[in-house]
């Protein structure tokens, strides 16, 4: 192995989104009436990232009053876990990679494809897996 790549991989590894211990990027065994978050947790325009009940990671948006989306948070490109938005985007830490808020879309590459939705529905004050 050449001293660059092993270099990036640790530097990848340490410095950039890794999911929470013992959970992996997407709902995990998380069930359809899960709850995953609550609303007062999620301010209108924000994000963040969650643990499922279900041993995985999701990222919640907040684009309106009466809307919550979710999104693997697992990059397309590489499977970095992106950030949270900020400044309008979501941004993968390791390449760069960019996507809209409001539907997971990529706006800058090197990713080609979007982040994949995961379907939520809102009940009251609850945001469940749907």
């Amino acid at each position: 192995m050449h001293r660059r790549t092993l270099l990036c991989g640790l530097l990848a590894l340490t410095a950039c989104g890794t999911p929470s211990p013992g959970r992996t990027p997407g709902p995990g065994s998380a069930r359809p009436g899960d709850r995953i978050a609550g609303l007062a947790d999620l301010p209108v325009g924000s994000g963040a990232l969650v643990d499922t009940p279900g041993g995985g990671q999701l990222l919640l948006v907040r684009p309106a009053d009466t809307e919550v989306r979710a999104f693997n948070p697992a990059c397309p490109h590489q499977g970095t876990v992106v950030n949270p938005p900020a400044g309008g985007a979501i941004v993968c830490p390791t390449h760069r990679s960019e996507f809209d808020p409001a539907t997971g879309a990529v706006t800058r590459g090197p990713a080609v494809k979007g982040l994949a939705e995961v379907a939520v529905r809102l009940a009251g004050q609850d945001v469940l897996l749907a």
